[in-house]
């Protein structure tokens, strides 16, 4: 039978167990988020790209000339903004920065206009309904470098406006 003295092997469990010790203590201490913390994001502040990100081929970005390519010949026209009046039911504005690029778009739909995107199809979630009927939600995408947002007014003959603008406009 083996005899081993706690004596010859004394420093080397010590400073064994001094490693163990601190190594269990660092593991402790050190900050490991949840996977529901890594991933979550402020309600105004979803992580992927909007479901909205373009207006019949026009993006934020695009130069006046691109916009006006994919839209057509506007019904004013400035080197600031572009209006568009697609029938009686759908208007559009198209906002330019100095650089003479898309800044922002803004699309109404007038009563009886069809189709109406939805504030899911528009922004990726459902959208709180007042008690008069109207509807606004606004959700900024940081890395996108841009908000959407979702409006629809109060009474029988709603108008529903989706806006998407550069942050920082």
């Amino acid at each position: 039978m083996f005899f081993v003295s706690p004596g010859l092997f004394h420093g080397r469990m010590f400073r064994l167990a001094f490693l163990a010790a601190v190594t269990l203590t660092l593991t402790m201490l050190a900050p490991i988020p949840s996977h529901a913390q890594r991933n979550r994001a402020p309600a105004d502040e979803p992580e992927d790209r909007p479901a909205f990100s373009e207006f019949k081929g026009v993006r934020l970005g695009m130069t006046a000339d691109e916009a006006r390519k994919k839209l057509g010949s506007p019904r004013d026209k400035s080197a600031e903004q572009d209006f568009y009046l697609f029938n009686d039911t759908q208007a559009v504005q198209v906002f330019y920065d100095k650089a003479g690029t898309v800044s922002a778009i803004s699309i109404d739909f007038m009563s009886g206009a069809s189709p109406i995107p939805s504030p899911r199809e528009v922004l990726g979630t459902e959208a709180e309904t007042k008690a008069d009927g109207s509807v606004y939600k606004m959700l900024r995408y940081p890395k996108a470098g841009y908000w959407v947002s979702y409006s629809r007014t109060a009474g029988t003959e709603p108008t529903i406006t989706i806006t998407m603008q550069k942050i920082g406009n």
